[in-house]
């Protein structure tokens, strides 16, 4: 199994995606050697009691990362295997967006925009103006979100009802998967010791976004400070 200069271990990857095919136990330590911190116990009870805005939220998060793909496309087309990559991803992101549609519908919850959390755009003000840097700090940052979502996917399975944590543990194999596929680009597009650098910069603030205080509640907010999460 390969390594890059990071030390992180590229899992394998399949061409059909299977839903269950990566268990907590396989994409865990993976994911938890990348991130900084845990997901706060307080977050996850707010999660679990606000099920209807982590869901619209969710479905908006999938949405900007097949948008963030199809950018990454359009703007470096001379890419092959980003182009390769991302093009997948987009696909797999709006297929997500897709499921969680239906999840929403069958629940009964009503279907509205909500505001963005600030998580994306607080990492997103420390980007370099210049590539290749600027591709690297991209790349970097979608390493981060991803597998942020895996991690905070796994953390709430357990506790939730079968439909919705059977769906969410069979997001791990393709939001794992993303994570190796933006971290593997950065290297490739990217000096090593600058994307080690830039790895561990982007965790320090992904630690802070991730345990203070937040003013509202998102999938991918801090602790929340409110009594009710605002949508």
């Amino acid at each position: 199994m390969r390594r890059n200069p990071h030390g992180l271990r590229y899992l394998p990857i399949h061409s059909q995606w299977e839903p269950n095919a990566v268990s907590e136990q396989q994409a865990l330590p993976e994911i938890q050697q990348f991130l900084g911190c845990s997901t706060p116990a307080e977050w996850v009870e707010v999660a679990l009691q606000h099920q209807d805005l982590m869901l619209l939220d969710h479905k908006a998060c999938e949405m900007k990362a097949a948008s963030t793909a199809i950018m990454l496309m359009t703007q470096y087309s001379w890419a092959g295997d980003l182009v390769n990559k991302m093009s997948r991803l987009a696909r797999e992101e709006l297929r997500h967006f897709e499921q969680v549609l239906v999840i929403l519908q069958k629940r009964d919850i009503e279907i509205s925009n909500i505001s963005a959390s600030r998580y994306a755009s607080a990492l997103r003000e420390h980007v370099r103006k210049k590539d290749p840097q600027r591709l690297v700090d991209i790349l970097v940052i979608g390493a981060f979100i991803e597998a942020r979502s895996c991690e905070r996917f796994m953390v709430l399975a357990p506790h939730l009802d079968d439909e919705l944590g059977h769906f969410y543990r069979s997001l791990l194999k393709s939001e794992s998967r993303h994570f190796q596929d933006y971290l593997k680009l950065a290297y490739e597009h990217g000096e090593a010791q600058d994307v080690d650098e830039r790895i561990a910069f982007f965790r320090d603030v992904e630690v802070r976004l991730i345990q203070e205080p937040d003013n509202e509640f998102r999938f991918h907010s801090g602790i929340p400070v409110l009594a009710e999460a605002s949508a």
